[in-house]
């Protein structure tokens, strides 16, 4: 079946000497991945390989058989032309973080329209703002609204948050909790929009260990979650 949608690419891996396999989240059929033969050979190609670069916004018309196979891609053109993303080093380097994340996290070949339009606008958000650096952490807290595992917020002035069950708590635990300093980070980045994250003034420490607490509570909640090997290349940015 021929479809026009939107998508966001999440990986690009080279196959061959010419061709890319691309992993691309859709806004019509959720996760996809694509075979572009010669792609990379071809000088005047439809397909330009610039466009598949980790979270570019793409509407492409491709052949969707949705057989668990590899789709093919026919037309591809930038739905949203980044001014900043790919060129500004922290902000590429927060790009790889959470293209790896998604990659890590989404797995169903189903229309999520919410989702697709929290990442849309959250990377729209980030290529045009320029105090970004608590955009990641942000992010991670906000996607698990659309994941299903958003923090429990009913007993919120609890003195831990326990990772593992989601809510905040007084109770003694041996799972892991976030307490002290970085709780309180914590608890200020939920119920607020991007435009007031730079609000939050975190030292690099506390940044990386809530980032790291995050991570974790991906790997917790998530079956098959991989740490992102991109982490410690964002958190030497952020240093």
């Amino acid at each position: 079946m021929q479809v026009t949608t939107k998508a966001i690419i999440l990986t690009s891996l080279k196959y061959g000497d010419t061709s890319l396999i691309v992993k691309a989240f859709t806004a019509s059929d959720g996760l996809k991945s694509y075979l572009l033969k010669g792609v990379l050979a071809a000088k005047k190609a439809k397909l330009k390989s610039a466009y598949f670069q980790p979270l570019t916004q793409l509407e492409i018309v491709a052949n969707h058989r949705n057989r668990g196979t590899l789709e093919r891609i026919l037309e591809a053109k930038i739905a949203f032309p980044y001014r900043t993303v790919h060129s500004d080093v922290p902000k590429n380097a927060m790009t790889l973080f959470m293209a790896e994340i998604l990659g890590h996290s989404i797995h169903e070949e189903e229309a999520n329209p919410a989702l697709f339009e929290f990442l849309e606008a959250s990377f729209q958000w980030l290529d045009m703002n320029e105090e970004i650096a608590n955009f990641h952490c942000h992010f991670l807290i906000q996607l698990t609204r659309y994941l299903g595992f958003y923090p429990d917020t009913s007993t919120l002035q609890a003195g831990c948050f326990n990772l593992l069950e989601g809510k905040f708590t007084d109770s003694p635990s041996l799972h892991p909790v976030l307490t002290g300093e970085n709780l309180g980070y914590f608890k200020s980045f939920l119920g607020i929009h991007f435009d007031a994250i730079h609000t939050i003034k975190m030292n690099k420490t506390n940044r990386q260990e809530l980032l790291q607490s995050l991570v974790l509570y991906f790997e917790l909640h998530l079956q098959g979650f991989r740490k992102p090997k991109s982490l410690g290349v964002l958190n030497e940015v952020f240093g």
